[in-house]
C-alpha cells in the first residue's frame, strides 16, 4: 500500500493494477484514489466502470483501443468482476500489448493468481493486496477518526467496541458516524453508548452462542438463537454460520496443535490476529472429534430440511440443544 500511495502521490503510475482482498472498505479507498489520479483533471468521459460478472470482455477491448477525448489516458475499472476466476483470457491476451494510453484498474474480493490474466495484469502493472488489519493498526485508525471530531475513548471501551464491529473497517466506518451522532455533545465515548447504539454482528452473536454450546449453557444459547430469529435472520442462514464457525474452530484447532500462535494461524484461516485469539480460546473448549462430528450433523440438519424431513427452525434448534447438552 505504501508503494501504491507514493505513485498517486507522485504521478508516476502503472498502466494495470489489481487491487484484492478481503478489506472491502481499503480497496474501495484506494479505488477511489487510483481514479482521480489516472484521470488527473480529465473528463469523466474517459471513464468506465464495469461492476459484476455479466461483463463482456469484448466491449472492454473495443473501449481500450479508443483514443481518450482531450486527456492524456482512458480509464477502465472493473470490479467484482470474477475475470481472475474464468472468462478472463481473451483480456489476458489484449494485456500482452495493450494501448498506451488506456489504464486498467481490476477491484477483486479474491483473484486466481494461476490465471492468465493475473499473470498478464502483473507482467503490466503493481498488485495490491488488502488484508484484514491486525488490531493495533484498527485501534489507531479508530483513534485518528476520533481525535478529529475531538472525541475520547477508553481502552477498555474500545476493545468493547471492537468486539461489537469486529474488523471489518466498513462496518467500523458505520459504527462509529452511528456513535458520533449520539454523543454529539459529549467528549467522552462510553461503554454505555456503545452498547446503547452499536449492533452486534451477526457472526459475533453466532461466536457467542458456540461459546455458550461449548460451556452446556443450554438456555443461554437458545436464547441467542431465538434472538437471531428475533432480527429475522433466516434458520438456514444460522446453520450456514454455525457450520462456518465450527469448521473454523476445527482449522484452529488443528493449526494450533501444530504450534502457530494466534497471529500466524489468523493469517491462514483469514482471521485478524485478535479475533484469532478469541477462536484459539473457544476451539479448546472443544475437542477435535467432537467439532468433526459436529460438522457433520450440521450436513445432515441441512439435508434434513432440503428433504422435507424436518423444518428449519427445529433442525437448528436439535443441533444446539445436541451439542449444549450437560
Amino acid at each position: 500500500m505504501k508503494k501504491l500511495a507514493e505513485e498517486i502521490k507522485s504521478g508516476q503510475l502503472k498502466q494495470v493494477y489489481i487491487l484484492y482482498g478481503e478489506e472491502a472498505y481499503l480497496r474501495n479507498q484506494y479505488k477511489e484514489k487510483l481514479k482521480t489520479a489516472l484521470l488527473d483533471g480529465g473528463d469523466a468521459m474517459n471513464l468506465h466502470c464495469f461492476e459484476g460478472k455479466d461483463v463482456k470482455t469484448g466491449d472492454v477491448i473495443d473501449l481500450a483501443e479508443t483514443m481518450p477525448f482531450l486527456a492524456q489516458r482512458r480509464v477502465i475499472v472493473l470490479e467484482n468482476s470474477g475475470l481472475f476466476a474464468h472468462g478472463g483470457e481473451e483480456l489476458a491476451h489484449y494485456l500482452g500489448a495493450p494501448s498506451e494510453t488506456t489504464y486498467f484498474v481490476f477491484a477483486e474480493a479474491a483473484v486466481d493468481k494461476r490465471s492468465k490474466l493475473y499473470k498478464a495484469a502483473t507482467a503490466k502493472g503493481r498488485t495490491i493486496e488488502f488484508k484484514a488489519q491486525d488490531e493495533t493498526t484498527l485501534k489507531r485508525w479508530i483513534m485518528g477518526f476520533l481525535k478529529r471530531e475531538n472525541k475520547n475513548i477508553t481502552e477498555r471501551d474500545l476493545n468493547l467496541f471492537l468486539d461489537k464491529t469486529g474488523s471489518d473497517m466498513e462496518n467500523i466506518r458505520g459504527e462509529l458516524e452511528k456513535l458520533l451522532c449520539y454523543c454529539l455533545e459529549r467528549d467522552v465515548i462510553t461503554a454505555q453508548d456503545i452498547e446503547a447504539v452499536c449492533t452486534k454482528q451477526v457472526t459475533s452473536q453466532i461466536f457467542d452462542m458456540i461459546n455458550a454450546v461449548a460451556e452446556r449453557r443450554q438456555k443461554a444459547a437458545m436464547e441467542l438463537y431465538y434472538d437471531l430469529l428475533t432480527l429475522k435472520e433466516p434458520p438456514m442462514r444460522i446453520l450456514f454460520l454455525i457450520t462456518r464457525q465450527f469448521n473454523l474452530l476445527l482449522q484452529v484447532k488443528e493449526l494450533k496443535n501444530k504450534g502457530l500462535d494466534a497471529n500466524a494461524i489468523g493469517e491462514k484461516v483469514g482471521l485478524a490476529g485478535f479475533i484469532a485469539r478469541k477462536y484459539v480460546t473457544q476451539a479448546a473448549k472443544f475437542k477435535e472429534a467432537d467439532l468433526r462430528r459436529a460438522l457433520a450433523d450440521c450436513v445432515e440438519a441441512e439435508q434434513a430440511v432440503k428433504t422435507g424431513r424436518m423444518n428449519d427452525i427445529m433442525s437448528v434448534e436439535l443441533l444446539i440443544v445436541k451439542y449444549s447438552a450437560a
